[in-house]
C-alpha cells in the first residue's frame, strides 16, 4: 500500500500552492492529497478549532496514518495534529508556534490591527506581499505569484494564534510522531529565530524531533526558486522515518 502524504496550506493560500511538492512526492510513491479548508458557516469564519476538527476528521478517514505536512498556519495544525496521536510523521515548514505568546504575537500582529477583523475576511495587498512574504522573488515573479496564489483569509486564525486560543500543545508528549521543523533564513513572517525557539520546545519531548534552517529562502520557500531542495529534504527525511512507524 502506498504511503499517502496529506498537505495542509497556510493563510492567505489555496491548497493549490502545494502541486510541485504533490508530484514530486508522488514520484517517490507518495498517494498525495491537499484538501481545502472548510468554508464560513453562517457567516462566522472558521477558526483554528474548526480547521483542526476538519483535518482530524480527514485524517482518521484514510486507511493508514498519513505523513503529515504544513506550511504557516499549515504547520501549526501538523503540531496540533501530532499531539493528538494523529499521523506517522510531521514536516512543518515556517511554521506558526502553538500558544507561543509573544511568538505568535511577532508572527501575526499586523493583522490584530483592523477594527473587528477578528469576525472578517482580511486581505493582504501586494505590497506587503512583495515585502514579507516573498521578498526573494524578482518583482514579475512576486505579481505573478500573488495573482495566482494569494486569497483573502479569516481573520478569527490570526487572532486566536495570537492569543492561543485552540492551540495548546503538549511539548513534553513523548508519545506524537517524529516531527521536523523547517525555517527560511530570510522569512519575515515567521522568522528562523522563531522555529529554531520552536524546536528547542519540542525537544522536551522524548520523540523525535528534527530542525533544519534554509539559508536564503523566504516564507515563500514551498513555491520559490529552489522549492525542490525544501521537497527533497523533506522526502528524505520522511523515508528516514520509515522503519520508526
Amino acid at each position: 500500500m502506498p504511503r499517502h502524504a496529506l498537505f495542509i496550506h497556510g493563510t492567505w493560500l489555496t491548497p493549490a500552492i502545494w502541486e510541485p511538492f504533490q508530484r514530486r512526492f508522488s514520484a517517490c510513491g507518495y498517494r498525495c492529497t491537499a484538501p481545502p479548508w472548510p468554508v464560513a458557516q453562517g457567516g462566522r469564519q472558521p477558526g483554528i478549532s474548526t480547521l483542526l476538527a476538519h483535518y482530524e476528521t480527514l485524517v482518521r478517514s484514510l486507511e493508514q496514518p498519513p505523513l503529515l505536512i504544513g506550511h504557516d498556519l499549515g504547520g501549526l495544525l501538523v503540531q496540533l495534529l501530532l499531539d493528538r496521536g494523529l499521523g506517522q510523521a510531521g514536516i512543518a515548514l515556517d511554521p506558526l508556534p502553538p500558544r507561543a505568546g509573544l511568538l505568535g504575537f511577532c508572527s501575526t500582529w499586523p493583522w490584530l490591527l483592523p477594527w473587528m477583523g477578528w469576525r472578517n475576511l482580511l486581505y493582504m495587498t501586494p505590497q506587503y506581499f512583495a515585502r514579507n512574504m516573498a521578498q526573494t522573488l524578482t518583482p514579475a515573479q512576486q505579481s505573478a505569484a500573488y495573482a495566482r496564489h494569494i486569497v483573502p483569509a479569516p481573520g478569527r486564525v490570526f487572532v486566536e494564534a495570537a492569543l492561543g486560543i485552540g492551540n495548546a500543545v503538549d511539548f513534553s508528549n513523548g508519545e506524537r510522531g517524529p516531527l521536523l521543523l523547517l525555517a527560511a533564513g530570510n522569512a519575515r513572517v515567521v522568522r528562523a529565530s522563531v522555529v529554531a525557539a520552536l524546536y528547542h520546545r519540542h525537544r522536551r519531548s522524548s520523540a523525535i524531533t528534527s530542525f533544519k534552517q534554509f539559508p536564503g529562502y523566504s516564507h515563500w520557500l514551498i513555491a520559490e526558486p529552489g522549492w525542490e531542495r525544501i521537497a527533497d529534504y523533506s522526502i528524505e527525511w520522511a523515508q528516514n522515518q520509515v522503519g520508526r512507524f
